[in-house]
This record gives C-alpha cells, structure tokens and sequence, in this order.
C-alpha cells in the first residue's frame, strides 16, 4: 500500500465525540438543546460554517451531545467550540471542559475551596 492510499483511508475514517453535560444539565443552567444549535452554525467545513453536508452529524440523546464526523476533525476544536459556547453564556466562571477519555468530553464544576474556614491560625 502507498503512503498516498493510507492517508486517503484515514480521511474517510468515522470519529465519534461525545460531551457529557450532565451535571449543568441536571441544575438546570446549561442548556442542551442550544448547544446543539451553536455547534450546528459554527462548526467549519472546509473553512466555512453551516457547510455540514454529510461529513458532520451533531445529535443530543438526553444531556449527552455526539458529534460524528467524516472529514478529518480534531477533538480539541471541539473543546474550543464548547468553551466558546460557555464564555457566551457566561457560564465559563463555573464550568470547565475535562477529557474524561478518547473521544468523550465532560463539563464539570471548579472546585472552589473557602480559603477563611480552611486556614485556622
């Protein structure tokens, strides 16, 4: 096999991702439904958005949202998307997007410890 025909198959491979909102969902201050429609409009196609075609899916099961793409697509423009989403939102303060493992992303709390009740001098 040619280095040109391996790169050809790579391109046309499937990648799923999956950001897992469960936690902002389930306090009711992130909307996923809306979050589907902004990656719908921002997410770029060959340099322009609202050029999906076939090559991007973005679907919502619950408080889970999957991307599956064909076209050659980084994990890490999809964390930059959501951080987007969430700095519009002005939710950025209070969540922030974790790799919970290959393909999936979640959005959890920071853990803000009280700095007055833990310091006893």
């Amino acid at each position: 096999m040619s280095a040109q025909a391996v790169r050809k198959s790579r391109k046309n491979k499937i990648l799923r991702f999956t950001v897992d909102c469960t936690a902002p969902a389930d306090d009711e201050i992130f909307d996923v439904a809306n979050f589907e429609e902004f990656l719908l409009n921002k997410i770029k196609v060959d340099g322009k958005t609202n050029n999906l075609g076939d090559k991007v899916r973005v679907s919502r099961d619950g408080t889970l949202v999957n991307v599956s793409v064909v076209a050659p697509f980084s994990k890490r423009y999809l964390k930059y998307l959501t951080k987007k989403y969430l700095k519009k939102n002005q939710l950025r303060d209070w969540l922030r997007v974790v790799a919970s493992n290959k393909s999936t992303y979640e959005l959890r709390y920071f853990n803000i410890q009280d700095v007055s009740s833990s310091s006893s001098a």
